[in-house]
């Protein structure tokens, strides 16, 4: 943000020794340049997680283990729940003893049938046997794999909603899941900028909860039907959350950055106002070399804090002032004092002006810098 530089700076800029008036009014400059432009569009989103899910058992079972805590971060696959299991693993060693004795009577009567001396039905009932025990074997295990728990996919839990040793029935929630690596953002836009709306357009968001921090981020989808109601359309972005502070229901504020293009950009202290008319000093070469102001006339599109869009009337690389136009007359020379890159305050320019700087620099007489009086 740009200050009014306070009144001990200026005064000790005028009292400078060996303070002489130049050949024009002191200024500062500032070059237009090409920059990244777009038309913005607000809306509210609110934040879903990228994958989201309500943790439940497939059976009716008592709980004999728990393998997570609260806000604790898991991987796919991870076990959060043991439920008892002592019957399917005793079932599960009878049927691989089935499934062994199966298979040694099936090779017994394989090498029989080679030799002719078993019946080629009598192969086919032992192969038979043998796939019968490896289903049993199969059916036991998924048995088993339903009496844990996993992880669906990698994220954080929720709170814990059960005990060591409770009775939990399919639909009973144990916990919560989500992916937070990436978030989604629903918001609507109005359907008259469906034109416009195309996936991979980019967004930024802010949540007051989390201050004036900027989230950037880029359109996923857009539904495929409009709101008959609210004429306007379901917007989904995606949001990386790599430091995992935008949580899920967050409200948020969007700004959706339609038409994106290079456009000129020049600070908006440049910008003077007549009517409707917007007018710019620019800096040309005077007959003796000494820079002149030149008044002109400009079109302007886009605005942003602190910057404005020019469409025409000036080109890329022209340096227009920003300080000191109240001085400065069409068509006299001026003096450059600083040239305005965006890095330094105004205060910090007219601090760091040499000793002979002329006396009516820019805020010398205590007052704002330019007509519009605006002050960065």
């Amino acid at each position: 943000m740009r200050t009014i530089p306070n009144l001990h700076v200026l005064l000790c800029l005028l009292l400078l020794p060996g303070a002489a008036l130049a050949a024009g009014p002191g200024v500062i400059v500032a070059a237009a340049t090409e920059g990244p432009w777009a038309d913005r569009t607000e809306a509210l989103g609110t934040l879903r997680a990228n994958e989201s899910v309500v943790v439940t058992a497939n059976v009716t079972e008592t709980i004999s283990a728990i393998h997570f805590d609260d806000g604790q971060r898991v991987g796919q696959g991870d076990i959060l729940v043991e439920m008892t299991s002592a019957e399917e693993n005793a079932l599960l060693e009878e049927v691989q003893a089935r499934v062994a004795e199966a298979e040694r009577q099936f090779r017994r009567v394989q090498s029989l049938a080679a030799s002719g001396s078993a019946s080629a039905s009598l192969l086919d009932e032992r192969r038979r046997d043998l796939d019968t025990a490896r289903a049993s074997l199969m059916a036991v295990e998924s048995r088993l794999k339903d009496r844990l728990v996993r992880a669906p996919f990698a994220g954080v839990v929720g709170l814990r909603n059960i005990s060591l040793g409770a009775l939990v029935e399919p639909g009973d929630a144990i916990t919560t899941l989500d992916d937070d690596s990436v978030m989604k953002l629903d918001f609507a836009v109005p359907s008259v900028f469906l034109p416009s709306l195309t996936p991979g357009l980019a967004i930024e968001a802010h949540a007051p909860a989390l201050g004036e921090r900027i989230f950037a981020g880029e359109i996923r989808a857009i539904d495929t039907r409009v709101d008959p109601v609210t004429r306007s359309v379901q917007v989904r972005a995606l949001i990386p959350n790599p430091d995992r502070l935008l949580r899920p229901g967050i409200l948020m504020r969007v700004d959706l950055l339609r038409n994106p293009r290079q456009g000129l950009t020049i600070p908006e202290e440049a910008l003077l106002q007549r009517g409707e008319a917007h007018f710019v000093l620019v800096l040309t070469d005077g007959d003796d070399g000494q820079p002149v102001a030149e008044r002109r006339e400009v079109e302007i599109a886009a605005r942003r804090p602190g910057f404005v869009e020019v469409t025409s009337g000036l080109d890329a690389g022209e340096r227009v002032i920003t300080h000191g136009a109240d001085k400065a007359k069409p068509g006299e020379p001026v003096a450059v004092l600083a040239v305005d890159d965006g890095s330094r305050t105004l205060a910090e320019m007219l601090a760091q002006m040499p000793s002979d700087a002329p006396a009516n620099a820019p805020g010398g007489t205590g007052q704002p810098a330019t007509a519009a009086g605006a002050a960065r």
